[in-house]
C-alpha cells in the first residue's frame, strides 16, 4: 500500500481516539468488521471515498482532514487553478482532485475524477447523502443499486448515495466528471 494510505489510517486512528470512539461503535456506524477497520488504520487495505466520508462524518471532521491530515483555514472562498486540486491517490484505475480542499464547513465536497478503462465490473460502495456527477469526457456506465446506466460527455446523474454505487470507464478511453457528494 502507498504510504498515503497510511498516513490516512494513522489519521482516521489518532481521531478515533482523540474523539473517543470506541471500535465497535465506529465500525457499526461505518458498516465496517473490525477487522476490516485494523486494516484500514494500519493502511493495509485501500479507502473508498465511501468509507471516507462515513468516518469524517462519524468523526465530526472534515474529509480533508482525515485525507491531507492539514486543517485548512477558514475561508470564505475556494479558488482551484487548472490541475492543482489536491490529489488523492487511492485505487490505479482512479484519480481524484478534491476541488474545494481550502473551505471549511463545506455543504458539499466537489471532485474532479478520472477513471481508466478496467475490464471487470467495479465494486459497489455507499455512503450519507446524495451525489451529482457530470461526465465532462469519455463514456461512463454508472451502477447504481440494481440499475446500469451508459452516460457520454455532458450527461449528468443526481442520485440517492445510500443506494451502492459505483462507475466503469467504457470506450477504451478515460472517463473524467465532476463529483459532487452532498451530506
Amino acid at each position: 500500500m502507498t504510504e498515503q494510505l497510511r498516513d490516512i489510517g494513522r489519521r482516521l486512528s489518532d481521531l478515533r481516539s482523540i474523539m473517543e470512539v470506541g471500535e465497535a461503535d465506529f465500525c457499526e456506524k461505518a458498516g465496517v468488521t473490525p477487522e476490516e477497520l485494523r486494516a484500514y488504520e494500519q493502511g493495509e487495505r485501500d479507502f473508498s471515498f465511501s468509507f471516507l466520508y462515513n468516518a469524517a462524518h462519524i468523526l465530526g471532521v472534515d474529509v480533508m482532514d482525515l485525507m491531507s491530515g492539514d486543517s485548512p483555514r477558514l475561508s470564505s472562498c475556494s479558488l482551484v487553478r487548472s490541475g492543482q486540486g489536491y490529489r488523492v491517490d487511492r485505487r490505479a484505475a482512479y484519480q481524484y482532485a478534491h476541488l474545494a480542499f481550502t473551505f471549511r464547513d463545506k455543504k458539499a465536497e466537489p471532485f474532479l475524477v478520472t477513471v481508466e478503462p478496467k475490464e471487470e465490473t467495479p465494486v459497489l460502495h455507499s455512503h450519507e447523502g446524495q451525489e451529482f456527477n457530470y461526465l465532462l469526457s469519455g463514456k461512463m456506465r454508472f451502477f447504481i443499486d440494481s440499475l446500469t446506466y451508459d452516460l457520454e460527455a455532458g450527461d449528468s446523474l443526481y442520485f440517492n448515495a445510500n443506494l451502492p454505487h459505483a462507475m466503469q470507464a467504457i470506450g477504451g478511453e478515460p472517463a473524467r466528471f465532476i463529483a459532487v457528494v452532498m451530506g
